[in-house]
């Protein structure tokens, strides 16, 4: 992968400079996971960050101490995680597992660590993606009353605006799954099934299971939907 590449594809690069880009490029592993697989584990030792080059995974967390987990983020194309753990030195608190086919870049621990003491434009950079985070969290806590219809568009706007492929007006994301969705929403799934069901027949989305996307058909006014402006 090209300098540039890598600068564009995630937005925590964008202000590095290109010492710090071409170095992080030459530490950086690759992986790719199917469907299904676990790239990270709960409790696990945080020892990576890692950067989603294609593909779709999410966050889960398992609940008390039955086998019930429950999706806490969904993260495509861009975005990075892991960071945590190796800023606060202390176990995984999530799992992360590959919605879709997906290739990752890694970067160790002590080298990204190494990093952003060196390059305080990546250092900013990265508190801001992490409030950005934060932020986001927030306005699902302010939501946590509205309509389910109305969180689940906000879900899906958000998901079109951070990860989606754009096309016109538009977006498509991967086809996530409705128990996922509903995890990230704070609605059922049956809930869920239903709102999509609607949307599709107002011609807000389409859902196509054969390449496994949801065509938001127009962002912008999904979000006067969701309640944005």
């Amino acid at each position: 992968m090209q300098t540039e590449v890598f600068s564009e594809l995630f937005p925590l690069l964008a202000a590095a400079n290109p010492e710090t880009l071409d170095w992080l490029l030459s530490v950086a592993t690759e992986h790719e996971y199917p469907t299904g697989r676990a790239v990270l584990m709960e409790d696990a030792w945080g020892n990576a960050v890692y950067f989603v080059v294609s593909g779709w995974v999410k966050v889960r967390r398992h609940s008390g101490t039955g086998e019930d987990v429950s999706t806490l983020a969904i993260l495509g194309r861009g975005d990075f995680f892991g960071e945590m753990a190796i800023l606060d030195e202390s176990p995984r608190s999530t799992d992360v597992i590959a919605l879709s086919n997906v290739r990752l870049l890694s970067i160790s621990a002590q080298r990204f660590i190494q990093t952003l003491f060196k390059d305080p434009q990546l250092h900013h950079r990265m508190l801001q993606l992490m409030v950005r985070r934060l932020r986001q969290t927030n306005i699902r806590f302010q939501l946590r009353h509205q309509p389910p219809a109305i969180k689940l568009v906000n879900t899906l706007s958000l998901l079109g605006e951070n990860y989606g492929d754009k096309v016109g007006a538009g977006a498509e994301i991967f086809n996530i799954p409705a128990r996922d969705l509903a995890d990230v929403t704070d609605i059922t799934v049956e809930e869920t099934a239903k709102i999509l069901e609607k949307l599709s027949d107002k011609g807000w989305l389409k859902v196509n299971a054969e390449r496994q996307v949801i065509s938001l058909m127009n962002l912008q006014q999904l979000n006067q939907l969701g309640g944005k402006r």
